[in-house]
């Protein structure tokens, strides 16, 4: 354990910080295997609701830097091509 003060306020906030990431991150994978399971059932309709809402999670996940900018939008894309996929 740490004996300066700073360092043990940075312990805190490092823990409350991962588990904010972890929380983001779980949540973003929840979203994108919701899309995944979808498109699986080739169900269309169902597949672009998922997608909208997992492109607004991935992107609030990106605008709290859990997620690079760059990470995120290979998620999206991947993501979108997976249900472009699905025949209409």
């Amino acid at each position: 354990m740490a004996n300066i003060k700073s360092s043990k306020k940075r312990i805190r906030v490092t823990l409350r910080q991962t588990l904010r990431n972890r929380i983001i991150r779980s949540r973003t994978k929840t979203a994108m295997r919701k899309v995944v399971q979808a498109c699986s059932a080739n169900d269309a309709a169902s597949a672009k609701n998922a997608l909208v809402d997992a492109v607004r999670i991935i992107d609030k996940a990106a605008t709290k830097g859990v997620y690079h900018k760059n990470n995120a939008a290979r998620k999206k894309s991947k993501l979108t091509k997976l249900v472009n996929k699905i025949p209409a």
